[in-house]
Protein backbone atom coordinates (compact mmCIF):
# COMPACT_ATOMS: atom_id res chain seq x y z
CA UNK A 1 0.00 0.00 0.00
CA UNK A 2 1.29 3.52 -0.79
CA UNK A 3 1.10 5.28 2.35
CA UNK A 4 3.57 8.06 1.00
CA UNK A 5 0.81 10.25 -1.12
CA UNK A 6 -1.31 11.62 2.05
CA UNK A 7 -0.33 14.98 2.68
CA UNK A 8 0.45 16.86 6.06
CA UNK A 9 -1.49 14.37 8.20
CA UNK A 10 0.96 11.40 10.07
CA UNK A 11 -1.55 10.82 12.91
CA UNK A 12 -5.16 10.86 13.73
CA UNK A 13 -6.88 12.27 17.07
CA UNK A 14 -9.84 9.85 18.17
CA UNK A 15 -12.62 12.40 19.90
CA UNK A 16 -14.98 9.22 21.15
CA UNK A 17 -17.69 10.96 22.74
CA UNK A 18 -17.22 14.65 23.73
CA UNK A 19 -19.98 15.26 25.43
CA UNK A 20 -19.13 12.57 27.96
CA UNK A 21 -15.74 13.41 28.71
CA UNK A 22 -16.01 14.62 32.60
CA UNK A 23 -18.03 11.01 33.43
CA UNK A 24 -14.97 9.16 31.54
CA UNK A 25 -13.65 8.00 35.13
CA UNK A 26 -16.84 7.12 35.75
CA UNK A 27 -17.30 4.97 32.86
CA UNK A 28 -14.08 3.48 32.34
CA UNK A 29 -14.64 0.91 34.77
CA UNK A 30 -18.19 -0.06 33.65
CA UNK A 31 -16.31 -0.73 30.46
CA UNK A 32 -13.44 -2.12 31.95
CA UNK A 33 -15.87 -4.49 34.06
CA UNK A 34 -17.59 -5.46 30.43
CA UNK A 35 -14.35 -5.77 28.48
CA UNK A 36 -13.33 -8.60 31.38
CA UNK A 37 -16.84 -10.27 31.16
CA UNK A 38 -16.45 -10.86 27.57
CA UNK A 39 -12.92 -12.02 28.15
CA UNK A 40 -13.61 -14.29 30.65
CA UNK A 41 -16.92 -15.55 29.11
CA UNK A 42 -15.68 -16.05 25.71
CA UNK A 43 -12.49 -18.01 26.93
CA UNK A 44 -14.84 -19.95 29.20
CA UNK A 45 -16.94 -21.26 26.46
CA UNK A 46 -13.54 -22.63 24.50
CA UNK A 47 -12.29 -24.23 27.10
CA UNK A 48 -15.55 -25.96 28.10
CA UNK A 49 -16.69 -27.32 24.60
CA UNK A 50 -11.96 -27.68 24.62
CA UNK A 51 -12.29 -29.71 27.12
CA UNK A 52 -15.47 -31.85 26.95
CA UNK A 53 -15.69 -34.76 24.66
CA UNK A 54 -19.76 -34.74 24.50
CA UNK A 55 -19.10 -31.16 23.05
CA UNK A 56 -16.89 -32.27 20.04
CA UNK A 57 -19.43 -31.70 17.34
CA UNK A 58 -19.91 -29.11 13.93
CA UNK A 59 -21.97 -26.98 16.30
CA UNK A 60 -20.07 -26.31 18.98
CA UNK A 61 -16.53 -26.13 16.85
CA UNK A 62 -18.45 -23.46 15.55
CA UNK A 63 -19.01 -21.62 18.66
CA UNK A 64 -15.86 -22.24 19.73
CA UNK A 65 -14.42 -20.26 16.89
CA UNK A 66 -16.53 -17.37 17.52
CA UNK A 67 -15.70 -17.21 20.61
CA UNK A 68 -12.20 -17.17 19.69
CA UNK A 69 -13.25 -14.24 16.75
CA UNK A 70 -14.84 -12.06 19.71
CA UNK A 71 -12.20 -12.09 21.64
CA UNK A 72 -9.90 -10.81 18.49
CA UNK A 73 -12.72 -8.49 17.64
CA UNK A 74 -13.28 -7.01 21.40
CA UNK A 75 -8.93 -6.23 21.17
CA UNK A 76 -9.23 -3.83 18.13
CA UNK A 77 -11.69 -1.84 19.61
CA UNK A 78 -12.35 -1.69 23.22
CA UNK A 79 -8.80 -0.86 24.63
CA UNK A 80 -9.07 2.00 22.21
CA UNK A 81 -12.66 3.42 24.22
CA UNK A 82 -11.10 2.73 27.29
CA UNK A 83 -7.71 5.18 26.63
CA UNK A 84 -10.05 7.49 24.82
CA UNK A 85 -12.43 7.79 28.12
CA UNK A 86 -9.38 8.75 30.10
CA UNK A 87 -7.63 10.57 27.28
CA UNK A 88 -10.08 12.81 25.64
CA UNK A 89 -8.03 13.52 22.40
CA UNK A 90 -6.53 10.33 21.92
CA UNK A 91 -3.42 10.20 19.38
CA UNK A 92 -3.09 7.15 16.85
CA UNK A 93 -0.49 6.86 13.63
CA UNK A 94 -1.95 6.84 10.36
CA UNK A 95 -0.96 3.71 9.68
CA UNK A 96 -2.08 2.52 13.07
CA UNK A 97 -5.48 4.07 12.13
CA UNK A 98 -5.46 2.04 8.97
CA UNK A 99 -4.43 -1.04 10.33
CA UNK A 100 -7.60 -0.70 13.00
CA UNK A 101 -9.69 -0.36 10.30
CA UNK A 102 -8.53 -3.54 8.15
CA UNK A 103 -8.51 -5.67 11.44
CA UNK A 104 -11.41 -4.44 12.71
CA UNK A 105 -13.54 -4.89 8.79
CA UNK A 106 -11.56 -8.11 8.41
CA UNK A 107 -12.81 -9.70 11.93
CA UNK A 108 -16.39 -8.14 11.49
CA UNK A 109 -17.05 -9.74 7.86
CA UNK A 110 -15.45 -12.79 9.27
CA UNK A 111 -18.10 -13.48 11.67
CA UNK A 112 -20.54 -12.76 9.13
CA UNK A 113 -19.16 -15.66 7.18
CA UNK A 114 -19.40 -17.78 10.26
CA UNK A 115 -22.51 -17.06 11.15
CA UNK A 116 -24.09 -17.69 7.85
CA UNK A 117 -21.83 -21.35 8.51
CA UNK A 118 -23.55 -21.83 11.88
CA UNK A 119 -26.42 -21.07 10.12
CA UNK A 120 -26.42 -23.93 7.09
CA UNK A 121 -25.36 -26.08 10.35
CA UNK A 122 -28.41 -25.94 11.94
CA UNK A 123 -30.81 -26.30 8.83
CA UNK A 124 -28.54 -29.28 7.66
CA UNK A 125 -29.34 -30.92 11.47
CA UNK A 126 -32.94 -29.99 11.24
CA UNK A 127 -34.01 -30.68 7.78
CA UNK A 128 -31.60 -33.49 6.97
CA UNK A 129 -30.84 -35.28 10.05
CA UNK A 130 -30.55 -38.52 8.44
CA UNK A 131 -27.13 -36.91 6.17
CA UNK A 132 -26.16 -34.43 8.62
CA UNK A 133 -23.20 -37.23 10.16
CA UNK A 134 -21.99 -37.63 7.09
CA UNK A 135 -21.69 -34.16 5.15
CA UNK A 136 -20.96 -32.26 7.66
CA UNK A 137 -17.60 -34.13 8.69
CA UNK A 138 -14.72 -32.63 10.48
CA UNK A 139 -12.95 -31.69 7.50
CA UNK A 140 -16.01 -29.87 6.12
CA UNK A 141 -16.41 -27.94 9.32
CA UNK A 142 -12.41 -27.07 9.17
CA UNK A 143 -13.36 -26.07 5.59
CA UNK A 144 -16.11 -23.99 6.37
CA UNK A 145 -14.29 -21.69 8.97
CA UNK A 146 -11.49 -21.68 6.78
CA UNK A 147 -13.39 -20.48 3.72
CA UNK A 148 -15.00 -18.07 6.36
CA UNK A 149 -11.88 -16.31 7.40
CA UNK A 150 -10.09 -16.19 3.89
CA UNK A 151 -13.05 -14.01 2.78
CA UNK A 152 -13.06 -11.98 6.24
CA UNK A 153 -9.38 -10.94 5.43
CA UNK A 154 -9.49 -10.30 1.88
CA UNK A 155 -13.03 -8.34 1.77
CA UNK A 156 -11.24 -4.72 3.49
CA UNK A 157 -7.79 -4.67 1.06
CA UNK A 158 -9.40 -2.50 -1.74
CA UNK A 159 -10.90 -0.39 0.87
CA UNK A 160 -8.01 0.13 2.88
CA UNK A 161 -5.52 0.50 -0.57
CA UNK A 162 -8.32 3.40 -1.68
CA UNK A 163 -7.94 5.51 1.75
CA UNK A 164 -4.24 5.14 1.63
CA UNK A 165 -4.17 7.15 -1.35
CA UNK A 166 -6.59 10.22 0.25
CA UNK A 167 -5.10 13.45 1.09
CA UNK A 168 -6.35 14.72 4.05
CA UNK A 169 -4.96 18.52 4.00
CA UNK A 170 -4.31 18.75 8.01
CA UNK A 171 -7.71 17.93 9.12
CA UNK A 172 -6.76 14.71 11.14
CA UNK A 173 -9.72 14.70 13.93
CA UNK A 174 -12.36 11.74 13.87
CA UNK A 175 -15.59 12.05 15.15
CA UNK A 176 -15.76 8.36 16.76
CA UNK A 177 -15.15 6.43 18.87
CA UNK A 178 -12.34 3.95 17.06
CA UNK A 179 -10.83 4.61 13.85
CA UNK A 180 -13.50 3.17 11.29
CA UNK A 181 -14.24 3.98 7.37
CA UNK A 182 -17.06 6.47 7.80
CA UNK A 183 -15.17 9.33 9.48
CA UNK A 184 -11.73 8.58 7.58
CA UNK A 185 -13.17 9.13 4.88
CA UNK A 186 -15.87 11.89 6.18
CA UNK A 187 -11.99 13.71 6.98
CA UNK A 188 -10.22 14.03 3.49
CA UNK A 189 -9.98 16.62 1.45
CA UNK A 190 -10.11 14.73 -1.91
CA UNK A 191 -12.90 13.40 -4.00
CA UNK A 192 -14.23 9.90 -2.04
CA UNK A 193 -16.96 8.72 -4.80
CA UNK A 194 -15.02 6.15 -5.40
CA UNK A 195 -14.50 5.06 -1.99
CA UNK A 196 -18.08 4.91 -1.09
CA UNK A 197 -18.66 3.31 -4.24
CA UNK A 198 -16.44 0.37 -3.81
CA UNK A 199 -17.37 0.52 -0.01
CA UNK A 200 -20.91 0.44 -0.64
CA UNK A 201 -20.20 -2.54 -3.50
CA UNK A 202 -17.97 -4.17 -0.98
CA UNK A 203 -20.19 -4.01 2.06
CA UNK A 204 -23.29 -5.48 -0.39
CA UNK A 205 -21.54 -8.55 -0.99
CA UNK A 206 -19.98 -9.01 2.51
CA UNK A 207 -22.66 -8.23 4.40
CA UNK A 208 -25.70 -8.46 2.79
CA UNK A 209 -25.23 -11.43 0.69
CA UNK A 210 -24.45 -13.55 4.25
CA UNK A 211 -27.40 -12.01 5.75
CA UNK A 212 -29.95 -13.50 2.45
CA UNK A 213 -28.23 -16.84 2.66
CA UNK A 214 -28.74 -16.85 6.75
CA UNK A 215 -32.17 -15.51 6.10
CA UNK A 216 -33.47 -18.23 3.37
CA UNK A 217 -31.41 -20.75 6.05
CA UNK A 218 -33.63 -20.20 8.51
CA UNK A 219 -37.00 -19.89 6.90
CA UNK A 220 -36.38 -23.05 5.44
CA UNK A 221 -35.76 -24.17 9.27
CA UNK A 222 -38.94 -23.00 10.48
CA UNK A 223 -40.63 -24.86 7.73
CA UNK A 224 -39.01 -27.82 8.56
CA UNK A 225 -39.44 -27.81 12.49
CA UNK A 226 -43.73 -26.78 11.72
CA UNK A 227 -43.37 -30.42 10.24
CA UNK A 228 -41.90 -32.31 13.34
CA UNK A 229 -44.96 -33.85 14.90
CA UNK A 230 -44.32 -33.70 18.65
CA UNK A 231 -44.46 -30.47 20.94
CA UNK A 232 -41.48 -31.27 22.36
CA UNK A 233 -39.22 -32.18 19.20
CA UNK A 234 -40.71 -28.78 17.95
CA UNK A 235 -39.67 -26.71 21.17
CA UNK A 236 -35.94 -28.43 21.18
CA UNK A 237 -35.48 -27.62 17.47
CA UNK A 238 -36.74 -24.00 18.34
CA UNK A 239 -34.37 -23.82 21.19
CA UNK A 240 -31.31 -24.43 19.71
CA UNK A 241 -32.30 -21.68 16.88
CA UNK A 242 -33.63 -18.82 18.63
CA UNK A 243 -30.43 -17.63 20.09
CA UNK A 244 -28.08 -18.06 17.05
CA UNK A 245 -30.96 -16.34 15.23
CA UNK A 246 -31.07 -13.37 17.75
CA UNK A 247 -27.24 -12.88 17.52
CA UNK A 248 -27.88 -12.66 13.60
CA UNK A 249 -30.30 -10.00 14.06
CA UNK A 250 -28.36 -7.96 16.63
CA UNK A 251 -25.55 -7.88 14.36
CA UNK A 252 -26.31 -7.59 11.00
CA UNK A 253 -28.74 -4.83 11.83
CA UNK A 254 -26.15 -2.86 13.27
CA UNK A 255 -24.00 -3.39 10.39
CA UNK A 256 -26.51 -2.79 7.50
CA UNK A 257 -27.47 0.54 9.04
CA UNK A 258 -23.65 1.60 9.83
CA UNK A 259 -22.29 0.82 6.30
CA UNK A 260 -24.21 -0.13 3.60
CA UNK A 261 -24.86 3.23 2.42
CA UNK A 262 -24.08 5.34 -0.60
CA UNK A 263 -22.82 8.75 1.13
CA UNK A 264 -19.89 9.54 2.86
CA UNK A 265 -21.74 12.00 5.72
CA UNK A 266 -23.40 10.30 8.75
CA UNK A 267 -24.54 11.42 12.06
CA UNK A 268 -21.73 11.61 14.67
CA UNK A 269 -24.03 10.47 17.85
CA UNK A 270 -25.91 7.69 15.74
CA UNK A 271 -22.93 6.18 14.26
CA UNK A 272 -21.24 5.97 17.86
CA UNK A 273 -24.08 4.84 19.10
CA UNK A 274 -24.27 1.75 16.72
CA UNK A 275 -20.60 1.19 16.93
CA UNK A 276 -21.24 0.59 20.83
CA UNK A 277 -23.55 -2.03 20.26
CA UNK A 278 -21.99 -4.29 17.93
CA UNK A 279 -18.43 -3.90 19.07
CA UNK A 280 -19.20 -4.07 22.68
CA UNK A 281 -22.59 -5.45 23.73
CA UNK A 282 -22.98 -7.91 20.86
CA UNK A 283 -19.61 -9.67 21.66
CA UNK A 284 -20.29 -10.16 25.49
CA UNK A 285 -23.98 -11.10 24.80
CA UNK A 286 -22.89 -13.89 22.56
CA UNK A 287 -21.25 -15.94 25.15
CA UNK A 288 -23.89 -15.51 27.63
CA UNK A 289 -27.69 -15.72 25.52
CA UNK A 290 -25.67 -18.07 22.72
CA UNK A 291 -23.34 -20.60 24.55
CA UNK A 292 -23.37 -20.60 28.56
CA UNK A 293 -27.76 -19.95 28.35
CA UNK A 294 -26.98 -23.60 26.49
CA UNK A 295 -27.92 -26.59 28.36
CA UNK A 296 -25.15 -28.70 26.70
CA UNK A 297 -22.51 -26.18 27.94
CA UNK A 298 -23.72 -26.03 31.04
CA UNK A 299 -23.91 -29.89 31.80
CA UNK A 300 -20.17 -29.66 29.96
CA UNK A 301 -19.49 -26.94 32.69
CA UNK A 302 -20.41 -29.25 35.53
CA UNK A 303 -18.39 -31.95 34.10
CA UNK A 304 -15.40 -30.30 33.64
CA UNK A 305 -15.54 -29.14 37.15
CA UNK A 306 -16.47 -32.19 38.82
Amino acid sequence: MDFNNRSQVTEFIILGFPTLNRYGPFIFPCLLLVYLLTIFGNLLVLVIIRMDLRLHTPMYFFISVLSFLELCYTATTIPTMLINLLVPRMNISFIGCLSQIYFFHALGSSECYLLTSMAYDRYMAISHPLHYQSIMTPKMTIQMVSISFTCGFICPIAEIILISKLSFCGVNEIHHIICDLPPVLNSACTETTVNVLVDFATNSLFILLPFFFIMISYAKIIIAILKISTKTGRAKAFSTCVSHLSVVLVFFTCIVFMYVRLTKSYSLYYDRVLAVIYSVLTPIFNPIVYSLRNKEIRMGLRRVLC
